[in-house]
């Protein structure tokens, strides 16, 4: 006699301690401690299977470039699809966790992102490494939950805010990891070396996610017809924001046709979802919720410290970069971030309170803003080693305000959880898209000031100057052996010059690019302060009356 089969939407019936939080999230049963410790070992090698894929391409995107005979322009599109696709999937995530479980998306994306990148090693093409970052950026999307909840398996209830804390940040690592190895893996095949790496850890996570199941959670059917009309309007406009964002500063703002009519477009698509969803009566997005002040605010405060965090690899990054360093004589740089990041974990851990999420929001700022005016003392012979302190607080400071910021937003999702939606795009924006906002706007700064400090610079470049002809004397000499020509030596010379001039314009503008970073810091700090301050002397005042009124 067949049984039933039992109804996968029904409600379940769960013991106290094992009730998923969340509608699509796992159960939690009681595990032992080596069944504990082997979900925490996934859960992290997930978040980094998410990220580092995509860190490794941005650590060697000139290497690329050389492989893939692209311009500059072209191989920026790499990282650029993987945001556009992460961003954008996050719409439908939630939901489809809700419906059908977290498991089978992941699993699929997973086997789409290991077929995708197999076949990309028989083809030498920039058109198949996009396919490669756009499945990897769906992938990962799923994969930063997925760590989320193995991590929430691997601790016990009362030690949740810390597996949350690790998931959260988790992936943060994969940025300097990618730093210290990757040349390496490019000696083995050149691009291949780095896919080849690529699709072993993403075998390696199918195979443990598959030997290693999640708890069950419960599961309804929430997706709507409508929810799709607002999947295909919003993915596209943030799409084309994101190419905006990524190619503007390269292709200059005003230059390309392409980026007004893009940015333009982008404005519409997105205005039209908005405006679909808030006046839906079971919106995908809650609108009115997104829009209150508290979220707002929390929405603005992370996307301005992603902005000043953007400074790592557009500022210190940049400027290493422009004088010729490659990624293996900045290992001890990337050492330092390593282990910046990892103490703003273990400390993040240490003393997260749900009470006072605000405080260590503000212990990053004040980190991020000694780490700017650090850099902003650069000289033109400044090499990692003068960087290690300041990237070490900015490493800290990333970590370290991640997992408040995300919880302190998580309590109108616990209130009501059709909110869950809204809060993972808000989150995900604030992330993806301050990143590229936070590079957009610091290189087109430097960019600008570069050109300021050259003017200023030529104008002195006279020989009318005397240290102007000491130094023309010097060059003469490096180069009198070598250029037996009296002509071709003073084109020499003076070429040499213009490019000393021209580093030390660079050097100047990357030094007020780390002021304005410091500014930027500073003005959301004495914000923060201020409404922190609000907020305890409206609460003293509340209190008083109350005591007064009894």
């Amino acid at each position: 006699m067949r049984l039933p089969q039992r109804d996968p939407y029904s409600p379940r019936e769960w013991q106290p301690h094992e009730k998923p939080m969340l509608l699509g999230s796992p159960s939690t049963p009681l595990h032992s401690t080596p069944k504990r410790i082997a979900y925490g070992v996934v859960g992290l090698l997930v978040c980094l299977t998410g990220a580092l894929g995509n860190a490794m391409v941005a650590a060697n995107l000139q290497n690329l470039q050389g492989t893939f005979a692209a311009w500059s322009t072209e191989i920026a599109w790499l990282p650029a699809v993987y945001v556009m696709t992460n961003v954008s999937i996050n719409l439908l995530l939630v939901k489809f966790r809700q419906q059908f479980g977290l498991r089978a998306f992941t699993e699929g994306f997973l086997v789409l992102y290991v077929l995708v990148t197999f076949f990309h090693l028989f083809v030498n093409d920039l058109s198949s490494a996009l396919m490669v970052r756009a499945a990897h950026g769906m992938v990962a999307a799923a994969l930063s939950s997925l760590g989320i909840y193995y991590q929430i398996q691997a601790w016990p209830a009362k030690h949740r805010l810390k597996a949350l804390t690790i998931g959260i940040t988790g992936s943060s690592l994969a940025i300097p990891i990618a730093r210290l190895f990757s040349t390496e893996l490019l000696q083995l095949d050149e691009w291949r070396g780095l896919y080849l790496f690529e699709l072993g850890l993403a075998l390696i996570s199918l195979g443990c996610v598959i030997a290693l199941k999640l708890p069950p959670g419960d599961r309804r059917k929430v997706f709507e017809k409508k929810d799709f009309i607002t999947f295909v309007l919003l993915a596209p406009g943030m799409a084309l924001l994101c190419a905006v964002l990524s190619l503007g500063r390269l292709e200059w703002w005003f230059e390309a046709p392409w980026i007004g009519w893009s940015l333009a477009m982008s404005l519409v698509l997105i205005v039209s979802a908005i405006v679909f969803e808030h006046n839906r009566s079971n919106p995908l997005l809650n609108t009115r919720w997104l829009s209150s002040g508290s979220i707002l605010r929390l929405g603005l405060i992370m996307l301005l410290i992603r902005i000043v965090l953007a400074e790592q690899n557009t500022g210190v990054i940049g400027w290493l970069t422009l004088v010729g360093l490659q990624n293996e004589q900045m290992t001890s740089l990337a050492w330092s971030i390593f282990a910046g990041i990892a103490c703003g974990i273990v400390a993040s851990c240490l003393t997260i309170k749900p009470t006072r999420l605000g405080w260590p929001i503000v212990t990053s700022l004040v980190l991020m803003i000694i780490a700017s005016l650090l850099d902003s003392q650069s000289s033109s012979l400044t090499r990692p080693a003068q960087l290690m302190v300041s990237q070490f607080l900015l490493g800290f400071g990333s970590a370290f305000f991640l997992a408040p910021a995300m919880l302190a937003g998580i309590g109108g999702v616990i209130a009501d959880p059709r909110n869950l939606v809204s809060f993972s795009v808000l989150f995900g924006m604030s992330q993806n898209i301050g990143g590229l906002l936070g590079s957009a706007i610091l290189g087109t700064f430097q960019t600008w000031r570069e050109k300021y400090h050259s003017s200023l610079l030529a104008d002195q470049l006279s020989t009318l100057n005397p240290l102007v002809n000491e130094r023309l004397q010097v060059y003469s000499q490096m180069y009198r052996s070598l250029i037996g020509d009296s002509a071709l030596l003073n084109i020499q010379t003076t070429l040499q010059l213009q490019t000393a001039s021209t580093l030390e314009a660079n050097i100047l503008a990357y030094n007020d690019t780390y002021l304005l970073t410091a500014g930027i810091a500073s003005v959301t700090l004495v914000w923060i302060l201020w409404r922190l301050l609000r907020l305890r002397i409206t609460a003293h005042m509340a209190l008083k009356r109350a005591t007064g009124s009894k």
